[in-house]
């Protein structure tokens, strides 16, 4: 028992948390101490000053409470410890004078026992067992003070009692022995009590501090997650407000993370995920105060005091990194990140107007130049105040009456007959006026309109089918949301067989884009569109990164060559490309369409590396219904001159 309660007292390493709550606890009774010690000391001094020497009833008891009045404004003014080893060291100075004092204060009580009478010695008795009592309660904190100042004051008043042969002042003192001995035992549980109480109490800020860690963090990858960004980016902010700083956003997106995650699972998805959040972290160890998080999926971001320049590089830093191949046991893998950057000088506002800023420059980015940094501009400002009143006028607007399509006839080569005509959206808006098609979708699939948009269109196509020739099929484009959007899918095949057309007369184009989106639900639309007879065509063919992949996993029809490859005819590189695609398509039996060409030279080379089918301004401009009509009724040689010309110059 007593080996136990040594233990408990002794300052192990398990107390060093409790070392700092007992110093706090002290700080508010010891000064209350030392203010009974000096009152019980000055009133024994008065009871005796008649028959005890000047030096015992003055100097001795002014010198004692000159000492506690100075220990009393020590403990007022004490410093809080820096850490709780600093707090220990303190509490252990505490028990070595609490002891000094103790004797000194026994030894001047002892040395005036000689000189009273009953009543005196009475009286120094009481101040005794009084002193040790306010002892004990004023540090039941710490226990080994008290036990220290017990023993010095009870030992040697039991051994003088015994010496002096006084049969009752030492009943007394054992007496009081045995009530100090109780009391500290009290003091001994009540202080089991108080630290498993700070135990508790640490152990609940620990638990909350790591909740509060938990919350704050991605599980995958171990960076901050949504939450902290945004808390980290409003910080910032208003630290900015007040010192006028920078502050800068960057957003990242994975290029190429969608088609690896479906190809190898998701499980190579997550390790890479996780490769990816060590480059960032790299990055952000060596970048002070930036915080980079991981907000969802393959997006990640990144937040910190920066200036332009800074931020720039530090976005190049982040792109660059993911750009290197990732290996995974035996993969290899590439990614690359595009980046988009906006600084809180740009324009003034919320963290939330902030973090859309930088979304916008990473749109551009990802939209004009791939892989590198945008960093958000005025001129961004002014597309995305365009960009608003775009959609405010496309919300109100009347589709039924403001959409009308234009077609562009597809030729072929040999014959200079038209295969298709491709269906193409125009909208005349009466409050903008013209709008170019590539904005006005974007803002429908931005507002979620795009159903509604192409549901309409298709209607009017279906019907502006009805018009043309028996020779002469349809061509109609999808969205990217269209084709993963079962209900807009349904609503097709519905619109189709209600109209009474031949369902093998139209072709649905869709872009790569569309098909990584989902290639799941991408694959069981085509699936269905096709079981009704319609044909399925990969627009824009080759400006993607996995588009052989699709070929072999989608049941495709035809596929269109984007214009930019007819541009890049006058390079070898860009030359030999072409070439390699259309034996690509040769070898597979697809039917080939090559977009964009406009010059008479464009067609010789093309029919040269062995294309047949073309679609393009040499041949005819998009046009409404009455002039494509006019058009394919006007004479042969005429819509087939270009052929004819090519067809000489090869």
């Amino acid at each position: 028992m007593v080996r136990k309660h040594l233990r408990e007292m002794s300052f192990g390493v398990s107390d060093l948390l409790v070392a700092k709550p007992q110093l706090d606890e002290l700080s508010r009774q010891v000064p209350l101490l030392y203010v009974l010690l000096s009152v019980n000391s000055l009133a024994v001094a008065y009871s005796l000053s008649d028959s005890a020497p000047f030096w015992l009833t003055t100097l001795m008891p002014v010198l004692l409470v000159v000492v506690c009045t100075c220990r009393v404004f020590l403990w007022m003014r004490r410093p809080t410890p820096p850490d709780a080893a600093s707090a220990r060291r303190a509490l252990n100075r505490i028990t070595v004078i609490a002891a000094i004092l103790a004797l000194a204060f026994v030894t001047w009580a002892l040395a005036l026992y000689s000189y009273g009478v009953r009543e005196e010695r009475a009286h120094i008795a009481v101040f005794m067992a009084v002193t040790m009592i306010g002892c004990i309660f004023c540090l039941m904190h710490l226990p080994q003070a008290a036990l220290a100042v017990t023993a010095v004051v009870t030992i040697p008043y039991i051994a003088y009692s015994l010496y002096e042969k006084n049969t009752v002042f030492a009943g007394i003192a054992f007496n009081t022995l045995l009530v100090m001995l109780v009391m500290i035992r009290v003091l001994m549980n009540n202080f089991r009590g108080f630290r498993e109480l700070v135990n508790s109490k640490e152990e609940m800020a620990r638990l909350g501090r790591e909740n509060l860690i938990l919350a704050n963090t991605d599980n995958l990858t171990g960076l901050s997650n949504r939450r902290l960004f945004f808390a980290e980016l409003a910080r910032m902010l208003e630290g900015a407000e007040n010192t006028q700083g920078f502050v800068a956003v960057g957003l990242l997106d994975l290029d190429r993370f969608k088609p690896i995650n479906d190809t190898h699972g998701h499980g190579v998805g997550d390790r890479l995920l996780e490769a990816v959040a060590q480059r960032l972290s790299q990055v952000q160890w060596e970048v002070p105060d930036l915080v980079v998080s991981r907000l969802g999926g393959d997006e990640f971001a990144f937040v910190g005091p920066l200036d332009k320049r800074s931020a720039e590089a530090v976005g190049v830093r982040l792109c660059e990194a993911l750009a290197q191949p990732f290996e995974l046991d035996d993969l290899v893998l590439t990614l690359g990140a595009s980046c988009g950057v906006a600084l809180s000088t740009d324009a003034s506002g919320s963290a939330q107007e902030l973090f859309n800023r930088a979304d916008y420059a990473l749109y551009q980015s990802k939209k004009n130049s791939r892989g590198q940094v945008c960093l958000y501009t005025l001129d961004h400002e002014r597309e995305i105040r365009s960009e608003e009143a775009l959609e405010r006028a496309l919300s109100t607007a009347d589709l039924e009456a403001e959409m009308q399509l234009h077609f562009q006839p597809v030729v072929h080569f040999d014959t200079g007959a038209v295969q298709f005509v491709e269906a193409l959206a125009r909208w005349n808006s009466p409050v903008l006026g013209p709008v170019r098609p590539d904005l006005f979708i974007a803002a429908a699939e931005r507002m979620g309109l795009i159903h509604d948009l192409t549901l309409v269109l298709f209607r009017k196509a279906v019907a502006a089918l009805g018009q043309l020739p028996e020779c002469v099929n349809l061509s109609f484009n999808l969205s990217a949301q269209d084709v993963t959007n079962p209900p807009t899918v349904l609503n097709l095949v519905s619109i189709v067989r209600q109209s009474g057309v031949d369902p093998r007369r139209i072709m649905l184009e869709l872009t790569e884009t569309a098909v990584m989106r989902d290639f799941r639900q991408a694959d069981q639309s085509v699936t269905l569109l096709r079981s009704l007879g319609m044909g399925i065509a990969l627009d824009d063919f080759g400006t993607g990164y996995s588009s052989l992949s699709y070929l072999h996993r989608l049941p495709i029809d035809k596929i269109k060559i984007d214009r930019s490859f007819v541009h890049a005819l006058q390079d070898q590189s860009g030359h030999d490309l072409l070439r390699s695609i259309l034996m690509l398509c040769q070898s597979m039996t697809l039917e080939c369409v090559v977009e964009g060409v406009e010059t008479v030279e464009q067609l010789a080379t093309l029919r040269e590396l062995g294309a047949r089918a073309f679609q393009g301004y040499l041949f005819a401009k998009p046009m409404p219904m009455d002039a494509l009509l006019a058009w394919i009724d006007a004479d042969e040689s005429e819509v087939a001159r270009p052929a004819r010309h090519a067809a000489q110059t090869v």
